[in-house]
């Protein structure tokens, strides 16, 4: 994949997940090559990769338009991302992590203690919180040193809201907010422990525990489809959940 094509697939995926379009908008190349800048071609590209991911599906009228998710969907790829990333927790664990790794996990760990334990988080405390949990997972899944692991996040980030961060926003608005991200950072720690003493089971486990946070944000901005479309536009593409 050229620079050209690498960069317009990024911007169209970009585009989708902050609900850049509506569920069922046609999605022709023309404006989309005049909105991003770029040939055809690329975009042409980009289009069929962004179907084999299953962000968007064939139009009847030709080309491809913007698909509607189930909560069901999100709610899976979540669960998967766990068992992923308990994955590759689990072989730090057991291979041993390098003493670069650990010193940059720990400063993950450090530099989460200092937003999440003050008295209130402010929208900067929230947004740094963000910055080191992303920086943290990433950590996690390039150290594992397993390629198909690698693989398979990637694949997986590129889903609606089953990115590690994609559902804090609405863990931002609950009046629990502060204590669940409290909770998951200690769980943080636990998973650095768990690395340290060659804990492989245990690391596993945690890190599949870990994502019920976010199913239960899920189900948190399912209940609330106004608020959650204002935190996070591409809600919009998401099905109500049936009553």
């Amino acid at each position: 994949m050229d620079s050209q094509q690498s960069r317009v697939l990024v911007q169209l995926r970009d585009l989708i997940l902050k609900g850049g379009f509506g569920p069922g908008e046609r999605l022709a190349e023309i404006p989309l090559a005049e909105r991003l800048g770029a040939s055809r071609t690329p975009v042409r590209l980009a289009l069929t990769s962004l179907e084999h991911e299953g962000l968007i599906e064939p139009s009847s009228a030709g080309g491809y338009q913007m698909r509607r998710f189930t909560a069901q969907e999100i709610a899976d790829a979540i669960r998967v991302r766990g068992v992923i990333e308990g994955l590759a927790l689990r072989l730090l664990a057991e291979d041993g992590a390098p003493r670069q790794l650990l010193r940059e996990l720990h400063d993950c760990l450090d530099a989460g203690d200092q937003v999440v334990n003050k008295a209130t988080m402010e929208l900067d405390d929230y947004a740094a919180y963000v910055e080191m949990n992303d920086r943290f997972h990433s950590l996690v899944v390039e150290g594992c040193g397993n390629s198909t692991v690698q693989r398979m996040m990637v694949l997986l980030d590129s889903k609606p809201f089953a990115a590690p961060s994609a559902m804090l926003p609405m863990q931002s608005s609950m009046k629990e907010g502060h204590q669940w991200m409290q909770h998951a950072h200690r769980t943080h720690h636990a998973m650095v422990q768990a690395i340290e003493k060659g804990q492989g089971y245990r690391a596993q486990a945690l890190g599949e525990e870990h994502v019920e946070i976010a199913r239960m944000n899920l189900d948190y901005a399912l209940e609330r489809p106004e608020l959650a479309t204002e935190l996070m536009p591409g809600m919009k593409l998401v099905a109500a959940r049936a009553r």
